[in-house]
């Protein structure tokens, strides 16, 4: 099943991967076989542990071949096609994170697989995740959102392999990242609406701590105190009143359509009674309501950046823009 030839220009823990694919494709190896253990190649091979394991790891990496402790290594996949395998975990799926995905995936290239997970914001989930998929892949992309002190459970994958998404806490500082710098998009992108906004009497920030990164709401406070606008942060809008003069800055899309049902219950006008700004731009934002202001960064141009970031091996940080579209909501 193994050959190793001597002085042919390819390293044996090459010859060793090769043997192996070649096994399945003939079909002599299939799902669910057993393959020799690495003593046993070792030894009949004169060669190190260590060079055995190299072929085993990238086999496993790729999603080949599984090791179950005690017993040995089996074939769980006849696809050796797939030369990398990538772990990418989200917070959750929505929109905007689809396209983040769906260019991923575009600007890869072929023969590459993308295991997507979610945590839900759940430290549990997140760190059974990782742990569970320790050593399975040949790069984990992941986006820790709010939760904290992250890196207790990252620091078990190989440190080369990592990269974090989204948002980059300071115990991830070391980590290559594309990210959003939030508290300074929302300065600048209000900053550039000003205008627009002082012909409102008061500022709302619908603000979850769960989900939402708190950079938003600093963003959002030092704007309003520095050009003297009031506001207000609620956590929801289930229980609010709206009144004329208010204009709301809002993260989720909940709060948007719960914010929408409210104004046609109330016969309130959007932009003349009540302004609508929203994060992360849709093509429903572009038409519910003859359009809502949006600020927001370009998250197919996240998914490309971080394609090239994979396949290059780079290891930078890269903070994506954020752009302010003005729209029929202010």
């Amino acid at each position: 099943m193994i050959t190793i030839k001597k002085k042919i220009g390819v390293p044996k823990y090459k010859q060793i991967i090769n043997s192996i694919e070649d096994a399945i494709l003939s079909g002599a190896l299939r799902k669910g076989d057993q393959l020799p253990s690495v003593n046993s190649v070792r030894d009949d091979f004169k060669l190190s542990r260590d060079t055995v394991l190299m072929a085993f790891n990238e086999l496993k990496n790729r999603g080949i071949i599984q090791s179950i402790v005690g017993k040995g290594y089996y074939v769980v996949s006849e696809d050796v096609s797939v030369v990398q395998k990538i772990f990418l975990l989200f917070d959750e799926l929505n929109a905007f994170k689809e396209d983040l995905y769906n260019s991923f995936l575009e600007n890869l290239g072929e023969n590459i697989q993308v295991d997507i997970y979610f945590h839900h914001f759940n430290e549990t989930i997140f760190s059974k995740l990782i742990n569970d998929n320790t050593g399975d892949y040949n790069y984990y992309i992941i986006m820790p959102a709010n939760l904290k002190n992250t890196n207790r459970f990252i620091k078990a994958l190989p440190k080369d392999k990592v990269y974090i998404l989204d948002q980059v806490h300071d115990d991830l500082i070391e980590y290559p990242a594309i990210y959003q710098n939030f508290e300074k998009s929302i300065y600048d992108n209000l900053n550039d609406a000003r205008l627009l906004i002082k012909n409102y009497r008061k500022m709302i920030l619908v603000f979850s701590e769960d989900k939402q990164p708190i950079a938003i709401q600093n963003g959002f406070k030092d704007f309003c105190e520095k050009n003297s606008i009031s506001y207000e942060i609620i956590n929801d809008l289930k229980n609010k009143s709206l009144e004329k003069g208010e204009l709301y800055l809002m993260p989720d899309d909940r709060s948007l359509l719960t914010l929408i049902k409210k104004m046609k219950t109330a016969k309130l006008i959007l932009k003349e009674d009540i302004g609508a700004i929203s994060f992360n731009d849709t093509l429903l934002k572009e038409i519910v309501e003859g359009g809502i202001t949006t600020i927001s960064t370009d998250f197919n141009a996240m998914g490309k950046r971080l394609a090239e970031m994979i396949i290059g091996k780079e290891q930078v940080k890269i903070e994506n823009p954020h752009r302010l579209i003005i729209r029929n909501s202010l």
